[in-house]
């Protein structure tokens, strides 16, 4: 199972009240629980302090060669994603489109305000996770970017 997808897990589990997560893929399985423990289908336990490292550190240099650095888009607030300024407007971005910082990226609309996503990173937008005209909620991811 992808390292990444293993400290996502473990910041969502951090971030919410849930005491437990397994995810199952194929023969692959991860059961990450608040009693300090992550037991995968080998059995293994990785301690507490191991589980902290895993969720701050960085992959090697020599290990991240094939890794992409992704970066999560979220809404700054709950409204109505818009992905052009106008309806017969352009899409502000298309996925595999080059980007830079500051760019729009997208709109959140909320109480009449069209408020514009910008970037923060220099990337390659890699997908669009909301459908236009539809709503999002606070912190939700809108835009999954390869950072440069």
């Amino acid at each position: 199972m992808d390292l990444r997808k293993i400290k996502k897990l473990i910041e969502m589990l951090q971030e919410s009240d849930l005491n437990e997560i397994e995810v199952k893929e194929g023969e692959e399985s991860v059961r990450i629980n608040r009693k300090k423990e992550i037991v995968n289908n080998s059995t293994q336990f990785i301690s507490q302090n191991k589980l902290d490292n895993l969720s701050k550190a960085q992959p090697l240099e020599e290990d991240n060669k094939g890794l992409i650095d992704l970066i999560d888009v979220k809404s700054p607030m709950v409204g109505t994603f818009y992905r052009s300024p106008a309806p017969d407007k352009p899409p502000f971005v298309e996925i595999g489109q080059k980007i830079k910082v500051g760019d729009t990226l997208c709109i959140v609309e909320a109480m009449k305000m069209m408020n514009q996503v910008k970037s923060e990173f220099n990337g390659t937008i890699k997908d669009i996770l909301v459908e236009n005209a539809q709503p999002v909620e606070f912190d939700e991811v809108i835009i999954t970017l390869e950072k440069d």
